[in-house]
C-alpha cells in the first residue's frame, strides 16, 4: 500500500488511556500514517474526521457492557461498508461486536472479556487465548502488549517487515509476534495474599517433581482447604499454575539466555527435552526454537 494512509483512533467513553497511547505512539511516530485521536475522550478531532479514514482503531473502554453512543457505532457500520480497515483493542473488540461488523467473522479479546463476547454476540467466532485475530479487513487483538503485537502486524501488513522492524526498536519491541500465540498471563497474584509464601516457593522449586501434597504442606493447610484457597487466589487450580509458571519460566530463558533446549526442559520441570517441546508448543502455539528465533 502507499504511504499517507489516515488512521483514526476513537476516543470512546470510559477510554483505557493505555489502549490510545500504544496506537497512537506506534503507527503516530510511523511516517507512512497521518494518525487522528476523533471523538469525546482525549480527542484533537471531531468523531466526523474519522469518517473517511482508512484505518479505524477502538481502544478498550471500561464497562462494556455499557452501550457506546450510537454515533459510534454508526460510524463503524459506515466503515466497514465502505472497505475501511478496522482494528478493535482489549474491549475495543465489543464495540466492533456491538456493531454487528464482526458477525460471522473470526474475533478474539482480552481473555476476561472472552466469555462475555461470546455470550453477548453469538454470531461471533470467537477465538479465545489469542493476541490478534485478523479476519479480512478486521483486526482484533487482547490488550497491553498484544496490543503492540497488533499495531506492529498493521505496519507490516501496509509497509512490509522492515517497516514493523524498524518501528517496534523505537518501543523497544522484539519482532511481531504472530497472531496465533497465546496470551501470556503471570498470575502470581498479590503480595498480601494467603498463599503468596507458597507461591513464592514453588517458584524457586520449578525443577523439582512438584505435587499438590507439597504445596499443601508448605502452606500448612489441608490438601482439600489448600486447593479451594489457591484456586480462588490465582483462578485455576494448583498444577496448572505450577505448568504455567514453568512454561513463563522456560520463555524468560529462550529469551534471555543460550541455554540448550535440553537445559531449559531441566531448569523448569519438565524433565525430557521431547516432554518439554510438547507441552510448549500446546501452551504457546509454536516450538522453543522458533520461539527463540522471534524475540
Amino acid at each position: 500500500m502507499m504511504p499517507g494512509l489516515t488512521v483514526a483512533i476513537l476516543g470512546v467513553p470510559r477510554l483505557i488511556a493505555l489502549d490510545l497511547s500504544i496506537p497512537l505512539h506506534i503507527l503516530g511516530r510511523y511516517a507512512g500514517y497521518r494518525v487522528l485521536v476523533c471523538g469525546e475522550a482525549m480527542s484533537t478531532h471531531p468523531l466526523a474526521a474519522a469518517a473517511d479514514a482508512d484505518i479505524i482503531v477502538v481502544p478498550g473502554y471500561d464497562d462494556p457492557e455499557v452501550p457506546l453512543p450510537a454515533e459510534y457505532l454508526d460510524l463503524l457500520r459506515a466503515a466497514a461498508d465502505r472497505g475501511a480497515r478496522l482494528v478493535g483493542i482489549c474491549t475495543g473488540t465489543l464495540a466492533l461486536a456491538a456493531a454487528g461488523v464482526l458477525d460471522g467473522r473470526d474475533a478474539t479479546t482480552h481473555w476476561e472479556y472472552v466469555a462475555r463476547l461470546r455470550a453477548n454476540h453469538p454470531l461471533v467466532n470467537v477465538l479465545e487465548n489469542r493476541l490478534f485475530v485478523e479476519d479480512g479487513k478486521i483486526l482484533t487483538s487482547a490488550g497491553g502488549g498484544a496490543a503492540i503485537d497488533a499495531c506492529l502486524h498493521v505496519i507490516t501488513s501496509d509497509f512490509g517487515a522492515a517497516a514493523a522492524y524498524e518501528a517496534g526498536k523505537h518501543v523497544v519491541a522484539g519482532p511481531a509476534r504472530s497472531g496465533d500465540q497465546r496470551q501470556y498471563v503471570d498470575v502470581l497474584t498479590p503480595p498480601r495474599s494467603d498463599l503468596s509464601a507458597t507461591r513464592q516457593w514453588a517458584m524457586q522449586h520449578l525443577g523439582e517433581p512438584l505435587t499438590v501434597r507439597d504445596l499443601a504442606e508448605h502452606s500448612n493447610l489441608p490438601r482439600r482447604t489448600f486447593i479451594r484457597h489457591f484456586t480462588t487466589e490465582t483462578g485455576m487450580p494448583p498444577m496448572q499454575w505450577v505448568a504455567l509458571q514453568r512454561v513463563l519460566s522456560a520463555r524468560r530463558l529462550l529469551e534471555t539466555s543460550d541455554w540448550s533446549v535440553e537445559r531449559i526442559a531441566a531448569a523448569t520441570g519438565f524433565g525430557s527435552a521431547t516432554n518439554f517441546r510438547a507441552h510448549f508448543r500446546r501452551e504457546v502455539g509454536t516450538t522453543p526454537s522458533a520461539y527463540r528465533r522471534a524475540t
